[in-house]
């Protein structure tokens, strides 16, 4: 199943967190963010990931996401020459 918008539009804004800890939040100013990352602030919020609807910590759960999302970029970012043939 492919990422969709809204998926991409969670994990930019989670990526905005500056580590995984509870120690630095963010703030989405809905007179100055775009649509999607209010709305993905939202959802996140809802999700149990972050601790307002815009913004505020990251939960222990929103740790662990942004932890994995970091490894997954990492993944993707990497430049390995090993690759399966498909």
């Amino acid at each position: 199943m492919p990422f969709s918008s809204e998926h991409i539009a969670e994990l930019n804004l989670l990526a905005r967190f500056e580590s995984p800890s509870s120690l630095a939040g963010i703030k989405v100013h809905s007179n100055q963010a775009d649509p999607e990352t209010v709305a993905a602030a939202e959802r996140l919020y809802r999700k149990g990931l972050i601790t307002q609807k815009d913004g505020g910590y990251l939960t222990s759960q929103g740790c662990e996401a942004l932890e994995h999302s970091q490894k997954l970029q990492g993944i993707l970012s990497s430049e390995q020459t090993n690759r399966l043939e498909l």
